[in-house]
């Protein structure tokens, strides 16, 4: 079954103040996960908590090189990362009770999304929230 994304799902995370790992956030200008989590902290006042390789604060945020290591409630993972590889993102969202996981623009995984579904998080996928918030005019 193809995942359809839950207007009152995208609408509920992206007013419910929460905290958002961003998995793929670097200091790379070029990269789209810049700006992204930039917007969602800014104009939708989210805690955003980087997760790269490198464990790299950005934003002027402590960076963590795996979910595991953050320390307390994660709201929404929010996955900048190639489809071939965000199951595994997914899954690490799982386990450490993450509420949703958000697949960006171009990230797609069925099964990802429906094992993050069967363990009760919220799940929005190929999507990004500035498109989200601009179309509901959040």
């Amino acid at each position: 079954m193809v995942h359809l994304n839950d207007p009152e799902v995208i609408t509920r995370l992206l007013t419910a103040k929460g905290r958002w790992a961003v998995v793929g956030l670097s200091n790379n200008p070029a990269r789209p996960a810049v700006g992204v989590s930039r917007f969602v902290r800014d104009s939708l006042g989210m805690e955003i908590i980087p997760v790269n390789l490198s464990g790299q604060a950005v934003h002027g945020q402590q960076g963590y090189s795996k979910l595991a290591d953050i320390p307390g409630q994660v709201d929404v993972v929010d996955c900048f990362v190639n489809s071939a590889k965000v199951g595994n993102i997914v899954d690490q969202a799982i386990s450490i009770g993450a509420k949703a996981v958000w697949l960006q623009l171009g990230v797609v995984d069925e099964d990802a999304a429906k094992r993050a579904a069967n363990a009760g998080l919220d799940v929005v996928m190929n999507t990004c929230p500035v498109i989200e918030a601009g179309r509901f005019g959040l």
